[in-house]
């Protein structure tokens, strides 16, 4: 089988990738898996200096990699030296905390000593999606790399240069060559990888039926698993909101990666009080935003990534119309080459619509308008994902409150976009998965937690005794 890399912006072909067979796959593994008796006995001060130098390359080689994600993946090219950015960010994150996130933890006990350890399970396999082809691959990577496992990356068939250059990268860091393998295989061949013995656990990005399947053959193989899946993201406007603000962050929000992000905002629930003035500001700002060839510096809207993606996109808006909704802005697949489609915002959505239950995986608005306060949070909450959420307030200690106590999410932000930091933990809820990646959480995830509980030899025990009798008498 051939894996085709497609420019979306100019429908050209870039490069053609052969698929490995069974047997090389097979054969690739089972190298990871030798390299792993060695990595994980190389010592932490060994592997940051490694990760660092990852990092490095990163910073760099920015422009090279954020053009390769461009031309693969459709992604503004200014989105992808700050993504290459991030990564590099990731990497000296870990580099510098892992060793003291994985500290044995003393426990007091009976025994004469006890203690919890976290040690590294071996090949951790990811499947990464295409929108964020660098940070979600380093995301995974750089904790569990220094945890001591070693990765083998299927990455989306739409972005294999990127995937290849990522082993590149770690390659070229130093690290051992097979620590970090991309095999360029479709999702056909997931299933057989699941199923080998030397892969110990899965790590996976993507949709929530893809989620599914994973989890259903993992959990068949006894394999821990971290799915990080779709979101359908409400953002919360409240009466006291500062709205120009609210509104900048709310477009910013949509618009990332030309609006193909798990965590973009997707559902804007604004109580009747300003209904009004966020829709014509909303509007305004969406109309303002430039669409255009992703290479170009100003563009904020590029192409999306795959032309059946922006048709299935358009599908769920003309559902949403036919239902009721009412079309704002855009909502027409502009007659270019290319998979664009407009920044376009809807209103009046109401249950039964695609745009107030499903995911809208690119530019597109869905505004919800409630009463109060009290119906805000039961819609945001009305929903089977839980992924991130944000309130705007100028209550800040409301605001706190809610996002605390009364959000459903994994991720709740106040008078700020949801995003990824490598100081916090990030993952979801309900049917947008389980588990959870950076901060300390995520490196804990894919180790062996171990309990060791060290006993007194009879011979110590008896001199204990004397020791305590002695010193009561």
């Amino acid at each position: 089988m051939t894996i085709v890399a497609m420019n979306p912006a100019t429908n050209e072909n870039i490069r053609e990738y052969e698929e490995p067979t069974v047997e090389e796959v097979r054969d690739i593994i089972a190298r990871a898996d030798q390299a792993f008796t060695r990595w994980r006995k190389t010592p932490f001060s060994e592997r940051a200096v490694l990760m660092h130098e990852a990092a490095n390359i990163l910073r760099d080689r920015a422009g090279e990699f954020a053009r390769l994600m461009t031309l693969e993946m459709g992604k503004p090219i200014k989105d992808g030296r700050a993504e290459a950015q991030k990564c590099a960010w990731v990497c000296d994150y870990y580099a510098e905390n892992a060793e003291q996130f994985l500290q044995r933890e003393l426990v007091e006990t009976d025994a004469r000593k006890s203690f919890v350890t976290f040690q590294p399970l071996g090949v951790v396999l990811a499947v990464m999606p295409w929108n964020f082809p660098f940070w979600q691959v380093f995301r995974f990577a750089a904790p569990n790399l220094m945890a001591g496992n070693v990765g083998i990356l299927k990455h989306a068939s739409n972005v294999p240069g990127c995937a290849m250059a990522i082993e590149e990268i770690f390659r070229e860091a130093g690290f051992p060559n097979d620590a970090f393998r991309t095999l360029l295989v479709g999702s056909s061949q997931v299933e057989a990888i699941i199923e080998n013995p030397l892969v110990r656990a899965v790590t996976l990005t993507g949709s929530t039926p893809a989620g599914r399947a994973v989890a259903q053959k993992a959990g068949e193989m006894l394999k821990k698993t971290v799915l990080e899946l779709g979101g359908s993201d409400p953002y919360v406007v409240l009466d006291d909101a500062d709205l120009e603000a609210a509104v900048d962050t709310c477009v910013a929000s949509r618009l990332i990666n030309s609006g193909q992000s798990c965590i973009a905002a997707k559902r804007f629930i604004v109580t009747e009080k300003n209904r009004s003035e966020f829709e014509r500001l909303y509007v305004q700002r969406m109309r303002a935003a430039k669409m255009g060839d992703p290479l170009q510096e100003d563009t904020e809207v590029g192409p999306q990534a795959r032309h059946d993606l922006r048709d299935d996109l358009h599908e769920q808006v003309r559902e949403s119309i036919r239902k009721g909704a009412t079309l704002l802005l855009g909502g027409e697949i502009p007659d270019n080459t290319g998979a664009y489609y407009p920044p376009t915002v809807l209103t009046n959505v109401r249950q039964g619509m695609p745009a107030y239950h499903e995911e809208l995986f690119g530019p597109v608005a869905a505004i919800i308008p409630v009463a109060d306060e009290t119906e805000a949070i039961r819609v945001a909450n009305d929903s089977v994902f839980g992924l991130g959420a944000a309130i705007f307030t100028n209550d800040i200690k409301r605001g706190e409150r809610i996002a605390a106590e009364e959000l459903q999410a994994g991720c709740c932000f106040v008078n700020s976009f949801v995003k990824s930091d490598p100081r916090l933990p990030f993952g979801g809820i309900k049917e947008s998965g389980y588990g959870r990646e950076l901060a300390v959480y995520g490196i804990k995830e894919f180790v062996n937690i171990k309990t060791v509980y060290i006993a007194d030899t009879p011979e110590q025990a008896n001199a204990r005794a004397e020791r305590s009798q002695a010193v009561t008498e």
